[in-house]
């Protein structure tokens, strides 16, 4: 093996590994929240879409900002 492609693959690890925990970062807090919001407001199909589908955040976030503004219902509203 070349020892110049090893440090390459190496270097190219380092930094897929930065962005990977960079994301995970990101996203944990806004799947954390969204999961939460969509579980008050007893929204199950949401809740499991979350738990199944990882978005880097981005359909958490619309979620949060945009589909649970526009049903203002709360669980304890009769």
């Amino acid at each position: 093996m070349d020892p110049n492609n090893y440090w390459c693959l190496q270097e190219n690890r380092d930094s897929f590994i930065l962005i990977l925990t960079a994301i995970s970062l990101w996203s944990i807090p806004w799947k954390a929240f969204a999961l939460w919001r969509s579980a008050q407001r007893n929204q199950k199909v949401w809740f499991i879409v979350f738990m199944i589908i990882n978005t880097a955040a981005l359909l958490e976030i619309i979620y949060l900002f945009v589909l649970s503004k526009k049903s203002k219902h709360t669980p304890n509203q009769q």
